[in-house]
């Protein structure tokens, strides 16, 4: 598994599926998603190969419950004593409290639905601050929560307004360029988040699934939001 930059302190950890993303702050690591469960141990060498000391890991932002973003949270959190953290509505779900959410499929997003399924499923895995819209998260200079609902009721989205950086989970796509996300729940509440994320207008776009966006971000973004939902019509 590669670390791949994306400025300074933006890394990529590149899975077969989606990503995560690695912040550094000077003294610690903030780690947005967790990849797929049996992964903590790849993750840890591609830190250690890129000269990043896996023990500054403070904390673990998941932006939904989905398995391809909890999946070595609860390894990577026991091993170096990070922190997890996830929005209160998908907060039970992560823990096995509840069932994940069915998503509103169109005909075309069942093969995708059904390939996921065959992945390694997320262990329970506990969850140690619920957060909410609006609440700062103590990391990259002021990122605060947005509670992105629709691809899962506790969605969230993490912006950081100092360094223009924006991690969508997956409401967002960019494969091949930025696009409205698949597999929601409700869809018309996605398209709204996503919306919303249109009007923060950030510099570099990390989506849960393809490559992070660096040029003419907030128009790419914004032209995606106002083309609305390819599932349906007069959006």
């Amino acid at each position: 598994m590669d670390l791949v930059e994306i400025t300074p302190r933006l890394h990529m950890l590149r899975f077969s599926i989606g990503q995560a993303y690695l912040w550094r702050d000077d003294t610690e690591l903030t780690l947005i998603d967790a990849g797929w469960a049996g992964s903590a141990a790849e993750m840890e060498a591609a830190l250690r190969g890129a000269g990043l000391d896996p023990a500054r890991l403070r904390r673990i932002v998941l932006t939904h419950c989905h398995r391809d973003h909890v999946g070595a949270a609860q390894e990577l959190a026991d091993r170096f004593g990070a922190e997890i953290l996830a929005h209160a509505l998908d907060a039970p779900i992560i823990r096995g409290e509840l069932p994940v959410p069915e998503p509103d499929l169109l005909d075309w997003e069942r093969p995708i639905h059904e390939h996921g399924l065959t992945s390694p499923e997320a262990p329970p895995t506990r969850v140690d601050r619920e957060v909410a819209d609006g609440e700062e998260l103590g990391f990259g200079d002021g990122a605060v929560v947005v509670h992105t609902p629709g691809h899962t009721p506790g969605s969230i989205a993490v912006h950081l307004p100092r360094h223009g950086v924006l991690f969508t989970g997956d409401t967002v796509a960019s494969v091949p360029d930025v696009m409205f996300g698949v597999l929601h729940v409700d869809r018309a509440e996605a398209l709204a988040s996503m919306r919303r994320l249109a009007g923060l207008r950030p510099s570099v776009l990390c989506c849960g699934h393809g490559e992070p966006v660096t040029e003419d971000t907030a128009e790419r973004l914004a032209k995606a939001a106002a083309q609305g939902d390819p599932g349906t019509t007069g959006v």
